[in-house]
C-alpha cells in the first residue's frame, strides 16, 4: 500500500512527532507508515485521513488491485 502522508505533512509543515502526537502513535510508527514497512490498521488509517481532514482513498492507496483479489479469494 502507498501513502501520501509525507506530502500532506509537507504541505502543512509539520514533523513526523506532530502528526504522530496529534493520532496517538509513535513517530517511529508514522516513519514506518511513510515508507510502506508497516500497513495501518483501518481505525489508524482512518485517524490520519481525518487529520488530514482527506478521503482515506486520498492518503492511501493500494498498489496492485490483483494482490488484494488474491488475498480476498
Amino acid at each position: 500500500m502507498k501513502n501520501k502522508i509525507r506530502v500532506f505533512r509537507a504541505e502543512r509543515e509539520i514533523t513526523q512527532e506532530e502528526l504522530a502526537n496529534s493520532v496517538g502513535l509513535s513517530r517511529q510508527t508514522i516513519n514506518s507508515i511513510e515508507k510502506g514497512k508497516f500497513i495501518p490498521s483501518v481505525i489508524t488509517a482512518w485517524k490520519i485521513a481525518k487529520y488530514f481532514e482527506a478521503p482515506i482513498e486520498e492518503v492511501f492507496k493500494f498498489e496492485d488491485e490483483e494482490i488484494i483479489k488474491k488475498e480476498l479469494s
